[in-house]
């Protein structure tokens, strides 16, 4: 006789009062709770098709469109659904002529087939934000280590006195122009 196993337990969602104790989460716990009626309204029962379009479509693609609604029709929700897309110029007439792969590539991220139909929107993309590299922090002159070495000479040996000197590094090593010695001035006219 067969016994069968029972099925893994899934994770039970976090209980919003267990936030409230103090614990450390990810945002990514919290972005799909938040996100979740915004994107309902949108037709976007699932919120992934929005986060994961450049994997669906490609990178190239990605950039220069974005799902705006996901509509099903009155009669069933299990497919037949018509995706709207905002493509951004020239991209409209280019994704035109894709729609039979980027339907194939989304099909195949819902694992049936949900979209039937792919509506273009020929609109500008909201603005994206540019990241700018973090510029590499230059090294301490000899006088500034000297300087924090005498700002947490007095404290005893331990972990603040680690801690406070490494802050104290980070701070010097963000500044555009070596800092002053600590503690004095430095003399000059006037």
């Amino acid at each position: 006789m067969d016994k069968k196993k029972p099925a893994p337990a899934k994770k039970p969602l976090p209980n919003p009062a267990d936030f409230r104790r103090g614990g450390m989460h990810t945002l990514g716990m919290l972005v799909p709770k938040a996100a979740s009626p915004i994107l309902r309204k949108r037709g976007f029962a699932q919120a992934a098709i929005v986060a994961r379009w450049a994997e669906i479509v490609g990178p190239e693609l990605a950039k220069q469109s974005l799902p705006e609604k996901l509509s099903f029709p009155r009669e069933s929700s299990a497919g037949g659904a018509t995706l709207h897309v905002r493509a951004a110029g020239a991209m409209a007439l280019e994704l035109q002529h894709l729609s039979s792969i980027v339907l194939e590539r989304v099909n195949g991220f819902f694992g049936y087939q949900a979209v039937e139909k792919l509506t273009l929107v020929q609109a500008p993309l909201p603005k994206r934000e540019v990241r700018v590299p973090k510029k590499p922090a230059r090294p301490l002159t000899a006088e500034e280590v000297q300087g924090l070495d005498a700002a947490v000479a007095a404290l005893p040996d331990g972990g603040l006195k680690d801690a406070l000197r490494i802050l104290g590094q980070r701070v010097a090593e963000s500044a555009s122009a070596p800092a002053l010695p600590l503690g004095g001035r430095k003399a000059g006219p006037g």
